[in-house]
């Protein structure tokens, strides 16, 4: 059987980090794909905040993630690009039943709705309480995953997710799921122990670097700002935005230790 040649995939660089594997994930997705079907792969990484004209050539949107097969040519769109992995690579299958495809897919706009929340009786909470109440229960159903014994496409659209949910909620807002999703608990450790989840998740500091913007507001992407926030204890902290086209000298920032580069925050598609 002859070699296959590597594909080649071009995700999101870390934050100011641009030789690290950064926090999108729909750009793990595609990874996590590739990895179950053990396709091999070469991965590009693209400094979203500071975008090469290499990518805008074959990218004009400048989203990530990006496939370049073998072919040539590139596409867009994780949804996209899974399919035609999925075409290409069908062994081992990762195709989910139709009547599961939507299982949990509410969950990730909830989670985001919570976070942004500043008014604890919105209903942003309950929302996404039901959310995962719901995926407790198919779980408990037709578990350990989606579409039963074995992993599909769609654990791999929602783990990447279900991850940032953690980690954002907790860091954020002293948020856990709740231990009586059990089906849930045992769902996601089951995911994140995976090899190809441990080979390709963000670390836990870019995730957080990347929805604090989200959390706390905005600035003008072409300015330097600065604002004010609370720390999980409740201590102000300032933290200072900066662009990539911004000098570091002189930057100030205290008591955090990371920069968050305002125009490289969910580039992703």
């Amino acid at each position: 059987m002859a070699a296959v040649a590597p594909v080649e995939v071009c995700v999101k660089a870390a934050a100011g980090k641009p030789d690290t594997l950064g926090d999108c994930p729909f750009s793990q997705r595609v990874l996590l794909t590739l990895e179950e079907k053990k396709v091999p792969y070469e991965v590009k990484l693209v400094d979203i905040g500071n975008k090469p004209e290499w990518f805008l050539e074959i990218n004009p949107e400048g989203k990530v993630p990006v496939l370049k097969g073998g072919d040539g040519k590139c596409i867009a769109d994780s949804d996209v690009i899974t399919q035609v992995i999925e075409e290409k690579f069908p062994t081992p299958s990762l195709v989910t039943p139709p009547e599961y495809a939507s299982v949990g897919s509410k969950i990730f706009p909830a989670f985001v709705k919570f976070l942004k929340s500043k008014d604890a009786s919105d209903g942003s909470e309950k929302a996404l309480l039901d959310e995962l109440q719901a995926l407790d229960e198919h779980l408990k159903a037709h578990g350990p995953y989606i579409s039963g014994e074995n992993v599909s496409a769609a654990d791999l659209s929602l783990a990447p997710k279900l991850f940032h949910l953690q980690v954002a909620l907790e860091h954020f807002k002293g948020w856990k799921i709740p231990e009586n999703l059990t089906n849930v608990h045992a769902y996601t450790k089951a995911l994140f122990s995976r090899e190809s989840f441990v080979k390709t998740k963000p670390s836990e500091e870019h995730v957080i670097a990347g929805w604090a913007p989200k959390r706390f507001g905005m600035v003008d992407p072409f300015s330097r700002g600065c604002f004010m926030l609370e720390g999980k204890e409740g201590a102000p902290y300032q933290m200072e935005l900066i662009t990539s086209a911004t000098s570091l000298n002189g930057l100030s920032l205290f008591p955090l230790s990371f920069i968050l580069f305002q125009n490289s925050i969910l580039q992703c598609d």
